[in-house]
This record gives structure tokens, sequence and C-alpha cells, in this order.
């Protein structure tokens, strides 16, 4: 098993195309965390319908599955949207860049 064909393993991803690094902090703790997101290259898998784009988010995740598109293009897409994943979770964490600075725009609200 590679990065390129499954993403479901504890291992680091081999290959990825971008990252991107922030702090986390629990709403409920305070406790704070560096994490990592990374993007994978888009494949298409033997026999499946749907291109794949691997995706990690190590400090966050221990596994996730990858996204799924019509194409190599949507697939990576969907995989890029990492703001979209992090409204998502900001119920429980907020988020920074690793400057300090809150990741998301509050007075754009």
């Amino acid at each position: 098993m590679n990065a390129i064909s499954h993403n479901l393993s504890n291992k680091r991803m081999s290959q990825f195309i971008a990252e991107r690094k922030l702090i986390a902090v629990r709403r409920d703790t305070g406790e704070r965390k560096e994490v990592t997101y990374r993007v994978g290259v888009p494949y298409w898998a033997s026999g499946e319908e749907f291109a794949s784009c691997p995706v990690e988010f190590d400090g966050m995740f221990s596994e996730l599955a990858d996204s799924k598109g019509i194409d190599e293009l949507q697939a990576l897409s969907l995989a890029s949207d990492l703001d979209g994943f992090l409204v998502k979770l900001q119920g429980k964490y907020e988020f920074y860049w690793l400057s300090g600075e809150p990741y998301f725009d509050e007075s754009a609200k």
C-alpha cells in the first residue's frame, strides 16, 4: 500500500503536492497543537468509477478517506478545500496561522 493508491494508514504520506501548517486550539481545554494538512497526487484506482486524491491531517486525524471526484481535477479540487473542512471543525477548534494570527477573518462575518 502506498500514499498514491491508498490513504487509510497511519504512515506519513510519501508524496504530496501541497501542505499547510496551522495551530489548532481546542475550545474546551485550550490545548494548542501544530497540525499539517497535506494533499497528495490524484489518481484513478483500477475498477473505480471515480478518481481519488489522498489527504492527510497530521496532528488532527490519524486517517482520512481519499477525496473522490468525477475526474482527477475534481478530486484534487475537493481535497484542496481545507477551509470548508476547517469550518466544520470550528465548533470544537479555533485555527491560527503559525504566526499566531487567526486563520479565519472574523471581521468578514
